[in-house]
């Protein structure tokens, strides 16, 4: 059954109650806390206990839905907890653990947020995310040009932009749900100018951060939002539209991809990075190596090898999260997480093909969770905050779709 239609979101409503408005505001800054991500605990991971907070005085409650991602992380960090004792001794292991058990904890409470007031917290969301993406993506754009003194060694010191995070493999698929979700306005609603401009510069600093990975889940990402847009489309007009902005959008890129290109700076980047195979991946060390022995190794050690084991017997981490799943959390750990990543799949998508206010989001999220999914086969996602926060994006819908929609049922007839 539909929902009701799609209505413009109020990030601050002046009539919600105080407390309501103080955990839009609290949820206002922790997000746009999320891109500071160079140091740890990071401010968004001292934010998060103040939106525990928030959302105790707020009433937020817990829908019985979201016992599902609850009880698969509880496993999926039991394990993990298991498998850290033989390594208790071992530098970092106990702050790693407590890394999962905190972000699982995230996702739960960003579900338990988005299942009621849905709208004005989403919205609250949407516009804090885009804006730290935007800073962190200027940031990076600022660093790979070294457009002021120091920019190059803050915010792109390999040679690729990074802007505030760590890692550029971290910074590219960061920024990705926030182009989905302009980019869907577009194909489904309108092109603004605002609109184009949030999506180069993004698209820009993807391209900077010269993250293959990113680049694939942006692909992927992006093939499953046009054709969940096609497929929710309420008419045939529409159903147009998205298809001649989509080619019309491809056609452009492309222009703009072989302009960029042409520059020195960036091409040869681009070239040496668009090959399929560096020479990391293979060889003695390799990436393909290590992942041949991380193979044995879940052979070997059905309890898992515990945080960071793998790498200090072998010299490098064996960038897959699957994999990862096996070697830090065991075998019961590893089970947890494909359920979970399962489950989230089949619940997304039912949720993003249900017609309602909220889905654009959504959409955006589904599709940008599969990427996430998909990239995992070449670097760990067990840890990237943005990952949890799609994770209970889409399990918070979920239950808003389910209680809605219990909501439009009509009543009983009486037997």
């Amino acid at each position: 059954m539909a929902l009701a239609a799609p209505r413009p979101a109020i990030p601050f409503p002046q009539t919600a109650p105080l407390a309501e408005r103080i955990l839009l505001f609290v949820l206002f800054v922790t997000v746009l806390a999320s891109s500071v991500a160079f140091i740890e605990p990071s401010p968004h991971d001292l934010l998060m206990g103040v939106l525990a907070f928030a959302c105790f005085v707020a009433g937020v409650s817990f829908q019985r839905m979201l016992a599902v991602p609850l009880i698969l992380l509880l496993v999926w960090n039991f394990a993990g907890t298991m498998a850290l004792i033989p390594v208790l001794g071992q530098e970092k292991t106990v702050q790693y653990t407590a890394t999962s058990v905190y972000l699982a904890a995230a996702a739960i409470l960003f579900a338990c947020l988005f299942a009621n007031n849905t709208m004005s917290r989403l919205a609250t969301m949407r516009i804090a995310y885009t804006l730290t993406a935007i800073m962190v993506a200027l940031a990076g754009i600022s660093g790979y040009f070294n457009l002021f003194p120091g920019a190059e060694q803050w915010f792109a010191p390999t040679g690729r932009a990074l802007g505030a995070f760590k890692d550029p493999n971290v910074f590219g698929p960061f920024l990705i749900w926030p182009i989905l979700f302009v980019v869907y306005r577009m194909l489904t609603r309108r092109v603004g100018p605002g609109d184009l401009i949030v999506c180069a510069v993004l698209m820009f600093a993807l391209l900077l951060s010269f993250s293959r990975g990113a680049w694939f889940h942006f692909a992927v990402s992006g093939f499953v939002l046009v054709t969940l847009a096609f497929l929710t489309a309420p008419d045939s007009r529409t159903r147009l539209r998205i298809l001649s902005v989509a080619a019309l959008s491809l056609v452009m890129l492309a222009v703009l991809l072989t302009i960029l290109l042409s520059f020195d700076t960036i091409g040869d980047m681009f070239r040496e990075r668009a090959q399929l195979i560096q020479s990391y991946d293979v060889g003695e060390g390799g990436r393909f190596r290590l992942q041949e022995l991380a193979l044995s190794a879940v052979l070997n050690f059905p309890n898992g090898m515990g945080p960071f084991e793998f790498a200090r017997v072998h010299g490098l981490q064996q960038h897959n999260v699957y994999l990862q799943a096996f070697l830090v959390y065991g075998w019961a750990g590893a089970m947890a997480y494909f359920v979970l990543l399962l489950s989230t799949l089949w619940v997304g998508l039912r949720t993003a093909l249900t017609p309602a206010p909220w889905q654009p989001y959504i959409v955006a999220a589904f599709a940008a969770f599969v990427g996430e999914v998909a990239e995992g086969f070449v670097i760990d996602t067990d840890h990237w905050r943005h990952f949890f926060l799609l994770l209970g994006m889409i399990w918070g819908l979920a239950a808003a779709t389910l209680r809605e929609t219990r909501a439009h049922l009509p009543a009983s007839m009486p037997g």
